[in-house]
């Protein structure tokens, strides 16, 4: 794998005790058993005897009984692998070092426990072994040479060299070398200048009736800024494929195409194409404030199920390294990629993000609040200097974008996660409800919360959640600090705080799994009904999947009035009249086990 990825390999497989015996091997008949032999069977040698090793190992074949004859069982079992052999991982380190032109990989092999001998050398239960008895601590010390007397065993004191040692002067020549005693991220990137507003105001305005996807508006905003004189340059577009699918083909001309090894063929449409030019990835871009001293922005789109699902343990290294940048999940949610059924269909990316420490995510319906969401993280990044980074997803269903409402409650909203979108006309009715709306699902919102109120007299708010996530952590926050603070007043949550005296139930309506809603309704001040996309995914058009998936329209409209009828504000007859009246089927096998 590696080498095919163009690293450097050095193997260190066998120890010195083996060099004698593979120079004499000149018919091959070592080597060949040696790779005979597996990883199991390699680890039943080193718990048996060394008579064992001589007839299992070398007894196939009387040659190469003969290789060994000069040797008892005793050195036999003493027989080292290269991984502990430090005149081998000298010599492969040193390669490694000297090593010019792609990076270098040593693979050692190693026995688990080595030293241990009886109390776990070999052994499977070697990783619950917590102590060693006086003889198994003896024969440690005289196998490796701790000069520790007996007199003072039993206690298993620490052994440290004199200052003046080799070893000692050796230590700390190296943690000289490394900047000190303690590791230490250093961030030599000088914090960037914030971005120039106009950048952004564009997306405030809306598209004036026109439809877009959120998708195209993230690649209008990530081209304009690509054009800016001081920031462009550090902009780091990563597009893994299906970049047509995302509109950005126009970026092939404007900043090319990355590929490590650079190019190898004549693409078929290189007329189109014009050239290639390198971009790096995600990690490195995202480190590099930290390893270059360059603030580059990475922004990697992929197809939101191939993120979080299927390179998870890259993402959790992304953060554990304190990466920054921009992840986008393209096409994402359940419902909004049409006709690409169980593959592509994401409902869960959300859910998994809940997982990542310092990772920010957001699912935003509408052009400003995408444009909102990256001029913060670029500040909160790249001028704030926090280690942070975020993921966005953005859909590639053409929908109008409404402008930016008025008020500073709407962007501190945005980035903490709800705010009031859309207030009921008929203020003054007597049945009221919250509809809370998120990505494209958003727009199946506005259509419901229509019909409540023309229909079925019920004033709705629509409420824009771009972040569960956000409000989830913000509650448990505020949870926390009270906890820790006896005494003190109370913190309380953002959305409770925001939904405070809002009257009727709550429902929300997503592309994702019941469960994320579900994550703050503990602090959400009545009953919250979740509306999800629990199942696989289907092939089918939106309007069917949303149907089939229970979060359009008709189903967000009967989710409030049955909430409205379990507290008891109107009677159950109008809930069994509007399943027929809206269409809905009762009968329908339950997409989350279907």
């Amino acid at each position: 794998m590696f080498r095919g990825a163009g690293w450097n390999v050095i193997k260190v497989i066998w120890g010195s005790d083996w060099d004698s015996l593979i120079q004499s091997d000149r018919d091959g008949l070592l080597v060949r058993r040696m790779g005979e032999i597996s990883d199991g069977q390699y680890q039943k040698y080193f718990v048996e005897s060394g008579a064992y090793f001589r007839q299992n190992f070398f007894g196939t074949d009387p040659r190469l009984l003969k290789m060994v004859e000069h040797l008892s069982d005793e050195q036999l079992a003493r027989m080292r692998l290269g991984g502990h052999d430090p005149i081998k991982v000298h010599a492969a380190y040193k390669a490694a070092v000297e090593h010019k032109g792609s990076p270098t990989i040593v693979l050692a092999k190693t026995i688990k426990g080595y030293g241990l001998g009886e109390a776990g050398e070999g052994k499977n239960i070697t990783h619950q072994q917590k102590k060693l008895n006086d003889d198994e601590l003896s024969m440690f010390r005289s196998r490796f040479g701790i000069p520790i007397p007996d007199d003072e065993l039993h206690g298993a004191p620490f052994y440290r060299p004199s200052d003046d040692s080799a070893e000692i002067k050796y230590m700390q020549e190296r943690r000289k070398q490394l900047g000190g005693y303690m590791p230490e991220r250093k961030v030599r990137a000088t914090p960037l200048a914030s971005v120039p507003q106009t950048h952004f105001e564009e997306f405030y305005k809306g598209t004036e009736g026109r439809e877009v996807s959120t998708t195209m508006v993230f690649v209008r905003l990530l081209a304009k800024l690509l054009r800016d004189p001081e920031i462009g340059k550090l902009i780091v577009p990563i597009i893994p494929d299906e970049a047509r699918t995302f509109g950005m083909e126009a970026l092939f001309r404007q900043v090319g195409i990355y590929s490590s090894v650079g190019q190898l063929y004549e693409p078929v449409d290189m007329d189109t194409l014009l050239y290639y030019k390198s971009m790096c990835s995600f990690i490195a871009a995202g480190t590099a404030y930290s390893n270059h001293g360059i603030n580059t922005i990475p922004f990697f789109i992929y197809y939101s199920m191939f993120g979080f699902q299927r390179i998870g343990d890259l993402i959790w290294a992304a953060a554990d390294m304190r990466t920054r940048g921009f992840l986008l999940g393209g096409t994402a949610g359940r419902t909004t990629l049409a006709g690409e059924g169980l593959q592509h269909q994401d409902g869960h990316s959300h859910v998994l993000a809940l997982s990542v420490p310092n990772c920010l995510a957001y699912d935003p319906a509408f052009a400003y609040e995408i444009a909102v969401i990256i001029q913060d993280g670029i500040k909160r990044m790249y001028v704030d200097g926090e280690s942070i980074f975020y993921y966005m997803t953005v859909t590639n269903e053409p929908l109008p974008m409404p402008g930016m409402p008025d008020g500073p409650e709407v962007r501190d909203g945005i980035l903490k996660g709800l705010y009031r979108f859309k207030p009921a006309k008929n203020r003054d009715a007597k049945l009221c409800a919250q509809l809370f709306g998120s990505g494209t699902i958003m727009f199946e919102v506005l259509k419901a919360q229509q019909i409540l109120e023309e229909k079925y007299g019920v004033c709705a708010d629509v409420w824009s959640v771009t972040s569960y996530k956000e409000l989830y952590r913000d509650a448990n926050d505020s949870e926390r600090w009270n906890l820790l603070h006896p005494g003190h007043a109370p913190r309380v949550p953002f959305i409770s705080k925001t939904l405070k005296g809002v009257p009727g139930p709550f429902v929300a309506a997503s592309d994702y799994m019941k469960v994320l809603p579900e994550s703050i309704a503990r602090w959400v001040p009545g009953r919250l009904v979740s509306l999800g996309t629990d199942g696989f995914g289907r092939s089918e058009n939106r309007a069917a999947l949303r149907d089939f998936f229970e979060v359009d329209a008709k189903h967000i409209v009967l989710a409030t009035l049955s909430a409205l009828a379990r507290e008891n504000q109107i009677k159950v007859e109008i809930v069994q009249q509007a399943v027929k009246d809206l269409g809905i089927n009762p009968e329908k096998p339950n997409p989350a086990i279907s």
